[in-house]
């Protein structure tokens, strides 16, 4: 049934009102920097590393090229408004695109800095709670807190440095990202990895222990190893209306990705059997405890690559 509820008028925030210098979150310091060329665009830096970009004037607007990926394949794969949960907030660009999408989509955002998330609240006209949680916490954590079946979409994007940590890309913690989607439930990662894209081989090794349909998403040069790059990986948890085969086989979303502005490929079924190959998935070390920030998980066996 659509939602009927009126919709709210949205406040445009002021550019004059965002801070000029580098604040302090509780990870170190946080930067609205404005475009230049567009002058409504802002981006957040955290560490002066970019973590989001807003369009003040269209909050549907994506501008990293890895968003723009994963908004298609939410286009093409989901329906209607969503319950989404996010690991890893930022300044919630992807939630905020989301809601102008599918109006009426219900959303959790993750960040390890609560206090990121008070400044991009103060800052920018994110949507209200409930249509917009932000809760600040480590992602698998607040994972293991949610309730089964509780999502159509989980978007993990969680950085410390370059890497995201190692004990969000382990089989356990892909068991725990299913356990908390809806059946046919998608799962968006944004996996950034260098020549010869080892963390993206493994990570894909690790969705396939859980999920029937897995596909890769990347530039040309990307899938040859000639650059570092965000690389998208999606994996749909099995079940659902009408099963998940042949979900990412459709030639509209094929398609899709091709005609953006950074034309991209999808891998899957045989040419995703071919690039993962022997690639060992990572798992939870043994130990009692589990790792945070930039600790690693490791190949069943092995050493972490």
């Amino acid at each position: 049934m659509p939602d009927r509820r009126p919709r709210r008028r949205p406040r445009v925030p002021d550019v004059a009102s965002l801070p000029v210098d580098p604040v302090p979150i509780d990870t170190g310091t946080a930067e609205v920097v404005v475009d230049r060329a567009a002058p409504r665009a802002v981006t957040v830096l955290v560490n002066g590393v970019p973590s989001s970009h807003l369009d003040l004037d269209d909050p549907a607007w994506l501008e990293f090229e890895y968003m723009q990926q994963m908004a298609v394949l939410v286009e093409h794969l989901t329906r209607g408004a969503l319950d989404a949960v996010h690991l890893g907030a930022g300044a919630c660009a992807l939630p905020r695109a989301l809601e102008a999408r599918r109006p009426g989509s219900r959303q959790l955002a993750v960040d390890l800095d609560a206090a990121l998330l008070t400044r991009v609240r103060e800052w920018f006209d994110l949507p209200r709670s409930p249509l917009l949680r932000l809760r600040p916490g480590d992602a698998r954590e607040v994972l293991t807190t949610l309730p089964d079946a509780r999502a159509d979409v989980v978007v993990r994007d969680v950085f410390a440095g370059d890497r995201t940590p190692g004990h969000l890309c382990t089989v356990e913690a892909v068991a725990e990202v299913m356990r908390v989607l809806r059946p046919g439930g998608l799962y968006l990662v944004n996996c950034a990895d260098r020549p010869p894209l080892t963390r993206a081989r493994a990570e894909l090794a690790a969705l396939r222990t859980h999920a029937d349909e897995v596909a890769l998403v990347a530039e040309p040069a990307q899938l040859k190893g000639r650059r570092y790059g965000n690389l998208v990986l999606a994996a749909v948890r099995p079940g659902g209306d009408g099963g998940t085969a042949g979900r990412f086989a459709d030639p509209s979303l094929v398609r899709a990705l091709r005609s953006l502005p950074v034309p991209v490929h999808l891998r899957a079924g045989a040419e995703l059997d071919a690039f993962v190959g022997a690639a060992r998935p990572l798992h939870d070390p043994p130990a009692a405890h589990r790792p945070h920030d930039g600790d690693e998980a490791a190949p069943r066996g092995g050493a972490a690559s």
